[in-house]
């Protein structure tokens, strides 16, 4: 194998890992740092509103968390949201960010 072969395969190698590692620090749920932060920015959990993988918790069963929810707007996963904002949160279906799961 040429050193310029193995200069590629070690760098398409090292970009997976990287890729692989990121993937995984971000499906890990929130800590309680993450938590009593947005709670001091007076941030509450705003269901219906996150966009597919974008989601801070809560994405539903079979998954782990942060950035796991499976569409746009799933009811039972939640963003942040700025305290008294969620429900005025209008989607594009025209459907409104909720403080509670919103069931399908």
């Amino acid at each position: 194998m040429s050193a310029k072969k193995t200069a590629v395969s070690s760098a398409l190698l090292a970009s997976a890992v990287a890729t692989l590692l990121a993937t995984a620090a971000q499906a890990a749920p929130l800590t309680k740092a993450e938590v009593n932060a947005a709670t001091a920015a007076h941030k509450e959990k705003c269901f219906g509103v996150a966009l597919k993988g974008q989601n801070d918790c809560a994405a539903g069963p079979g998954t782990t968390c942060q950035g796991t929810s499976t569409m746009d707007f799933q009811g039972n996963s939640w963003k942040f949201a700025p305290a008294g904002t969620c429900t005025e949160i209008v989607t594009p279906a025209g459907n409104h960010g909720s403080l509670t799961p919103i069931k399908s």
